[in-house]
């Protein structure tokens, strides 16, 4: 069902430095910040050979990302995004199988413009998976 790891995201405190750290520092090509309100964070991707890594900071006081920035001030790994062909296919066979679908259990639209959906951590060992239509 897994297809390619499409990106990590990382919660940071202060997108613009996390950027000037990938780009100027690490020397990685990255996206322009993307606001996405329907998530409640602004992106930049920094783009790989092999996948990407997602830059996360909170946009506005109910973005679940300033909860874990509560808890991890100084930013960390948030979660991990797989690709899957079927994204409805996928959500109701991880769904048969007891895991849980956080939200509405609907997809919505990601920042790549396909639809994502977020698995509960607590049913993948502490990680917080998403899911986006290959």
């Amino acid at each position: 069902m897994l297809g390619r790891v499409n990106h990590i995201a990382i919660a940071v405190p202060d997108l613009a430095a996390a950027t000037a750290a990938y780009r100027d520092t690490l020397g990685a090509a990255v996206s322009q910040p993307q606001a996405l309100p329907e998530h409640g964070v602004t992106v930049v991707f920094v783009e790989l050979p092999n996948t990407k890594v997602e830059l996360l900071q909170p946009l506005g006081d109910t973005s679940p990302i300033a909860a874990f920035l509560e808890k991890n001030p100084s930013g960390g790994m948030h979660h991990i995004c797989y690709e899957v062909d079927d994204i409805l296919l996928a959500r109701d066979r991880l769904v048969e199988a007891g895991a849980r679908v956080l939200g509405d259990g609907q997809p919505k639209t990601g920042a790549h413009g396909k639809p994502v959906l977020f698995l509960h951590p607590k049913d993948f060992f502490g990680t917080l998976i998403e899911l986006e239509q290959a």
